[in-house]
């Protein structure tokens, strides 16, 4: 291949990588894509290997690793991605998602607000943070309130695409508990929107995820109604 057949050809690359981030486009939407292989390793020799590659990372931009501000970075950055950021990739740290029967007979709505997530875009590697509404309406059986806030975060631990971990989230809830009547509404700010790119920092993206008798328009109007009702209010 020629010169300016390979510089063209690089360019193009470069432009399909760009517009996909940007775009957030994702050819799976359900499942995080994960090699078969991909928990093979255990988390020291993960850990390991990923503070001497982001040692060489540091290197390449010239930053002094002998100073005692930096030399402890590339370990600190390999514990937070195993242990932190990323532990919602490994199975094993899934929260039990037991629950227990409806002695209340409670046959209403159930919505918990204002889940505070911290997630990290799959396309630039920087924060995504933001709140979720999640509901139910109870077939039989319900879950303990921080258990919701677990789920949401567990999810929230890894690469993502929030269209993703919406679903992600409606089809866990809807496993444990055994009903379709599930609701999930994400509103996020995200950094690679605002710190870089487009650099807009206004904007949030709001995703969305309705099951059984949420997909009735009288009970997604009175979730969302919920939702807003302490809008800009103090809690106590």
């Amino acid at each position: 291949m020629k010169l300016n057949e390979t510089m063209s050809s690089t360019q193009h690359n470069d432009r399909k990588v760009d517009e996909i981030g940007d775009d957030h486009i994702s050819s799976n939407i359900f499942d995080t894509p994960l090699r078969p292989d991909a928990f093979e390793m255990d988390d020291e020799t993960k850990m390991a290997k990923i503070e001497e590659h982001f040692r060489e990372i540091m290197h390449i931009m010239g930053l002094d690793l002998a100073d005692d501000s930096l030399n402890g970075t590339p370990r600190r950055v390999a514990k937070m991605y195993v242990k932190e950021l990323f532990s919602g990739l490994n199975p094993k740290n899934l929260p039990s998602l037991t629950h227990f029967k409806n002695h209340y007979k409670y046959k209403d709505m159930l919505v918990e607000r204002d889940i505070m997530f911290h997630s990290n875009c799959e396309h630039h590697f920087v924060p995504i943070v933001g709140k979720a509404h999640v509901a139910y309406i109870a077939n039989g059986h319900v879950i303990g309130l921080s258990k919701l806030h677990r789920i949401v975060n567990h999810f929230a631990r890894r690469p993502q695409v929030q269209e993703r971990m919406t679903i992600q989230i409606g089809e866990a809830l809807k496993t444990v508990l055994g009903t379709e009547s599930v609701a999930v509404i994400l509103d996020a700010d995200h950094m690679c929107v605002s710190s870089r790119g487009i650099n807009d920092q206004t904007s949030s993206t709001v995703t969305s995820f309705y099951g059984g008798e949420f997909n009735n328009t009288d009970t997604r109007t009175e979730f969302i109604k919920m939702v807003g009702l302490r809008k800009n209010g103090m809690k106590y």
